[in-house]
């Protein structure tokens, strides 16, 4: 028995089946969970059963995620071979990036439909494509080249409200996130309205999707766990060409980071199964399986990808209005970007699938948001259209701690102290989130000076996780 007295039966009470899951469940908190509290292991177990999905691209809980996820039916035919020869890829802030990041890269571009691939500094192990990896492909769609959370996307408010309300009413806009935000899996909001992206035709034309759209009208405007987040700060504009006009100076901000909730996960999920029954490929490479765009499974997942983009961006702007609403006041600007996603594009005048699990699309002048940490700053940035980088910038500062080896080597006292020392009010959030955990996101943006120009930076005050 462990030290946490977690047994078997803990884990079936909340939900588990009895089964290898359970062995491999036990055996994890064991070895990476013994100096946890057992509140908050009980808590991360339940949240790995209500959506096995998030937690696909962590290094330690994965094994449990992945036992809790159907499996595919065993591809027929023969195995797909990889090329022999590695081709070469563009890396940034190599010094930074760990090699199962690495190696998983590697195996991307010996896929016989790649056409390109670049590292982000920001990369790190994932599942299939490694987070901050982009990879172009020739009429092939990776349903985890996406990822899982499909459109997980930034979203940026700037208010005409002045800036010194987030130290004169800080009370005000902590109730304001309060209020009006929803965090954690299966969280549902208890009004059913219609939502044009919710009322398409293609929710009743793709079978899949029919049973999803109740959830979707339910969860509208609501975030996930782990690293979603919804926070007030400061924005100092930088650049006086700016595209909003703004004159150079300070606001009141409002950022937030979530993607296409249930509907989003489902798809991918339903997809990947699809993609690796009918793609067989070496083991090291099977989480990559595409799906020929040429055909009607291909089509299905293009289609249902992009619904979900476009849910996950209407969730945004709903967050956003509601809590403009709340401050009485309309944003004189907005900025917005997915980084979990696939977009046709030109690469070297060729047609490919451009896939950017963990990226920011950064083509010449097109906008974006990088965040850094919740006591880090984010910048707003402008693509320089590098095509080495295949139009490509990191989505966040990245991890250099998996979540395990964050609970298990952060204290509450250090995250404590962090939150005091940056003068940043946390609402919810875990040990998994600590900005221990994240790299330093001005090594990062130095190591993609070549990518992007800064136009302003986002100093987080006030932030609204799940917990």
């Amino acid at each position: 028995m462990n030290k946490l007295n977690i047994t078997g039966d803990h884990l079936r009470e909340l939900g588990y089946k009895q089964g290898r899951v359970v062995g491999i469940a036990l055996n994890i908190i064991e070895k990476y969970y013994r100096k946890s509290s057992r509140e908050d292991v009980m808590e991360m177990l339940k949240n790995i059963l209500a959506a096995p999905a998030d937690y696909l691209d962590d290094t330690n809980l994965a094994a449990i995620a992945d036992a809790l996820t159907e499996k595919p039916k065993e591809a027929e035919g023969p195995e797909i071979a990889l090329r022999i020869e590695q081709g070469s890829y563009a890396i940034y802030g190599g010094d930074q990036i760990e090699d199962g990041a690495r190696k998983q890269m590697d195996v991307a571009i010996r896929l016989p439909v790649a056409v390109a691939g670049a590292l982000m500094p920001d990369a790190h192990q994932g599942y299939g494509l490694p987070i901050g990896g982009v990879l172009a492909t020739e009429n092939a769609i990776i349903p985890y080249g996406v990822g899982v959370d499909i459109g997980c996307r930034m979203c940026l408010s700037i208010f005409p409200t002045p800036h010194e309300i987030i130290d004169t009413d800080s009370r005000g806009l902590y109730k304001v996130l309060t209020d009006n935000t929803l965090f954690g899996s299966g969280q549902e909001f208890k009004e059913n309205k219609e939502f044009e992206v919710t009322d398409r035709k293609l929710f009743d034309e793709i079978p899949l999707l029919k049973g999803l759209q109740l959830k979707a009208v339910k969860q509208m405007g609501t975030s996930g766990s782990g690293n979603h987040f919804v926070e007030f700060g400061v924005v100092d504009i930088s650049d006086e060409n700016n595209e909003f006009n703004l004159p150079l100076g300070r606001y009141l901000a409002l950022l937030s980071h979530s993607g296409s909730r249930g509907l989003g996960a489902t798809i991918a999920n339903h997809y990947t199964k699809v993609a690796m029954e009918k793609c067989r490929l070496p083991q090291e490479a099977k989480h990559l399986a595409w799906l020929d765009l040429s055909t009607q499974e291909g089509q299905e997942y293009w289609l249902a990808m992009n619904l979900a983009g476009d849910y996950a961006s209407a969730c945004h702007h709903k967050i956003h209005e509601k809590i403009a609403a709340a401050l009485g006041v309309e944003p004189i600007a907005m900025v917005e970007n997915h980084h979990n996603f696939a977009w046709k594009e030109k690469f070297n005048g060729k047609d490919v699938i451009v896939h950017r699990k963990g990226a920011t699309p950064a083509g010449k002048g097109v906008l974006g948001i990088i965040p850094g940490s919740m006591t880090a700053p984010g910048f707003i940035v402008r693509g320089k259209g590098a095509s080495i980088s295949i139009n490509s910038a990191s989505h966040g500062a990245g991890r250099k701690m998996s979540r395990t080896a964050a609970m298990k080597n952060v204290t509450n006292a250090e995250m404590k102290s962090v939150l005091k020392e940056n003068n940043v009010t946390l609402i919810g959030g875990g040990l998994d989130e600590s900005p221990h955990a994240y790299k330093d996101i001005f090594q990062v943006m130095e190591a993609q000076v070549d990518l992007v120009d800064i136009v302003g930076k986002f100093s987080p005050r006030i932030v609204r996780m799940d917990g």
